[in-house]
């Protein structure tokens, strides 16, 4: 799949394709319908797929200070479109001055003078340019003028995530922020992941016999609330059980909020330096402070062995 940043990145013999744009962080359920329909146009029409998408945010830029917490970074959602057969990923620059195009002049610009667009898809609610004063009606009507289809998707998917309502990058974020991973998972169709590079913490949890790997996240990332989760940690081409700590530490009055993975049974890892990605499989208890540090120990104990019972149930039913 090519990865394009930029227009300027397009090739210049680009031929027709069939485009559909969007945030599309966390390539869930519901976006997957849309991307899977445009995929499989282009293989109809016989052109390429391409995912339009923006860097950062376009609230960020609109709305400084208002850059929602990240479910996935682009190249985890460039390997995600990859895996749905997405030809070439364009990552837009979204600048103050980018903001300011015109309904219009983002489609002769983007659809019509570098993607050459074939056919456009995209959700009932896509708004896009200046404002975001352009709808699917518009770009319906630019496509006329342009010769380019336009084909709406329904991606309303539902289902016990979030009582029942329509999936959503906004209604899991708010799951994971509320450590319902579980549910989270259920709308992206996978595991919620959370990537960084090893970092040396206190490493307290070597000294207790549990050695962490404590991952510094990139920013703007969607981190779990507080607590004990199970999952894995995928490092050097590995998927590890892993029993996984977010918070503060407060048993040592810890200030910082942090993600460590223990890979569980695994003696002699040494990681440091390494990027490496945890999944959160489901949670376990929340956080808390213990009266003795040998409280603490037994009740790790008993979370290690909690995890490994989950991941297993869970790779067991993969299997099956």
């Amino acid at each position: 799949m090519q990865r394009w940043r930029g227009l300027e990145d397009i090739p210049h013999d680009w031929g027709r394709s069939v485009v559909t744009i969007g945030s599309y962080d966390g390539v869930h359920r519901g976006h997957q319908l849309i991307i899977r329909h445009a995929v499989d146009r282009a293989r109809a029409l016989g052109v390429p797929a391409v995912v339009v998408t923006f860097d950062p945010h376009p609230s960020e830029v609109v709305r400084p200070g208002s850059h929602p917490p990240l479910l996935a970074p682009h190249h985890r959602r460039a390997e995600l479109m990859a895996e749905l057969g997405v030809d070439a990923v364009l990552v837009l620059p979204f600048t103050t001055e980018f903001s300011k195009l015109s309904p219009a002049d983002f489609v002769v610009k983007v659809l019509v003078d570098k993607l050459h667009a074939k056919a456009v898809v995209e959700g009932p609610n896509f708004r896009f340019g200046h404002k975001a004063a352009g709808t699917v009606q518009f770009l319906a009507e630019q496509g006329k003028v342009y010769d380019f289809e336009v084909e709406v998707v329904d991606l309303f998917v539902s289902g016990e995530a979030g009582g029942g309502e329509p999936f959503s990058s906004t209604l899991t974020r708010r799951l994971v922020a509320e450590g319902q991973v579980e549910g989270a998972a259920e709308i992206l169709g996978r595991p919620h992941r959370v990537e960084g590079v090893v970092v040396r913490g206190a490493q307290r949890g070597r000294d207790l016999g549990f050695p962490t790997a404590n991952v510094e996240t990139l920013p703007h990332t969607a981190i779990p609330a507080d607590g004990v989760y199970a999952g894995w940690l995928h490092a050097q081409g590995e998927a590890m059980p892993a029993a996984i700590s977010v918070g503060t530490n407060p048993q040592f009055d810890g200030t910082e909020r942090t993600v460590e993975a223990y890979a569980i049974d695994r003696v002699g890892l040494d990681l440091y330096g390494l990027h490496v990605a945890v999944d959160f499989l489901a949670f376990v208890r929340g956080q808390a402070k213990f009266d003795t540090l040998d409280e603490l120990l037994a009740q790790m104990g008993r979370d290690v062995e909690r995890c490994k019972e989950l991941v297993a149930a869970a790779e067991q039913d993969k299997d099956a």
